[in-house]
This record gives C-alpha cells, structure tokens and sequence, in this order.
C-alpha cells in the first residue's frame, strides 16, 4: 500500500471539514437531543460504515479517471470546490430550517438496529462526503508513486475512523447538553452558520490549490 507524502496535512483537512457541522452531525445532534447518547452514538457507527462504502465507490469510480488524466483531476478540484461552497451558503441560508428539524424528530426513539441503518444511509448519501472524496482527496494522492484508487481507498478508510471519533463526540456531547440545546433554536442556527462558514473557506481553499497548483 502506497501511503500519500502529504498525509499530515490531509489529516488536518479531514478533521477542519468534520469539525464543520454538516449533514452527518446534524442528523447526530438532532438525535442525541431527542433521545439521547446511546441512540446517537448507533446513528454514528451505522454513518461511519456508510461514508466507508461511499469512499470506497468513490475511489474505484474515479482512482482510474484521475490516474490516466490531468484534465479530469483539475475539473473535479474545480466542480468539487465550488459545490462546497454551495452547500456553505445553503447552509447559512437554511440555518432556521434545518434548526427547527433538529429539535422535531419525534417521541418514540428508534431502536439500536434502526439507528445504525438510518446513519448507514444518512452517511452513504451524505453531499459533503460525496464532494469530499471526489474534490479533496484527489489533492492530497501521489499519482506518479502508484494505485490512486488503493491511495483513495486509504484516504477514506482513515477519514471514515476520524468520523466515527468526531461525530461519536458530538453525539456525546449533545446527548448530555440536549436540554440546553433544545431550549434556545438560535444555538442551533449558529452551529449550522458556523459549520457553513467553515464550508465555504474550504471550498475558497480547493479553488486557490487548483489556481497554484495550475
């Protein structure tokens, strides 16, 4: 297994784009406040299982484009970091909404079982993700040094552990802060406006390495 010379920095990248709440921890964070660390902590093993298939589909989808053609590597820096800027301003724009989602999932908690198949899909379809492995990765692979799809492989087995880390953290601390969190909507539209921002400098980021790196 070739591993990439640049994994320290992507490290960092993978845990700045966790830290930003997108769908995967909202879906957490909703569920810990309505029911709880254990219901969290099933959504997030099934979401990490879920991005690992999706990392996986990803890499065997795009190892062998990227491999074979500059042209291709640049289009996905270029679509991938525009779109996270997207789903940034998205984000902010629809903080209230998504807000108001996180506190109304209802009073009958799901059962382990269920749970971890609800974050299984919620992290197999996640856009963030998608964009992530398609857009980010592909920066931080040695395509003259071997396999880009092993190499793709990699990175995303390694970010799907940092997810199950990160959002398991979430989920812990939102299921023991649920009250607070439940009782004031504009805590939560900050979390999503925060995690928007943080989005959008990323997807700023991708663009500037493919001007540089152009």
């Amino acid at each position: 297994m070739v591993i990439p010379s640049r994994l320290t920095e992507y490290l960092v990248a993978a845990m700045v784009i966790m830290l930003a709440p997108g769908p995967s921890v909202l879906f957490t964070i909703a569920r810990a406040i309505a029911w709880g660390r254990k219901t969290a902590v099933a959504t997030v093993a099934g979401n990490a299982a879920g991005m690992l298939v999706l990392s996986v589909f990803v890499a065997l989808g795009l190892g062998p484009i990227l491999q074979r053609s500059e042209l291709a590597y640049k289009s996905v820096q270029w679509g991938g970091g525009l779109y996270l800027m997207y789903l940034g301003v998205d984000a902010i724009r629809h903080r209230r909404v998504h807000a108001a989602d996180m506190t109304n999932q209802g009073d009958i908690a799901p059962s382990v079982r269920r749970s971890i198949r609800d974050g299984f899909w919620v992290g197999a379809l996640n856009p963030k993700a998608i964009v992530f492995y398609a857009a980010v990765l592909p920066q931080f692979i040695d395509r003259e040094r071997g396999s880009v799809t092993a190499q793709l492989i990699l990175l995303g087995s390694i970010f799907s552990i940092l997810a199950f880390l990160s959002d398991g953290t979430w989920g812990l601390l939102a299921g023991t802060a649920r009250q607070w969190l439940a009782t004031d909507p504009n805590r939560l539209e900050k979390l999503r406006a925060a995690g928007g921002s943080i989005m959008i400098l990323l997807g700023i980021a991708v663009l500037i390495s493919a001007i540089v790196s152009g």
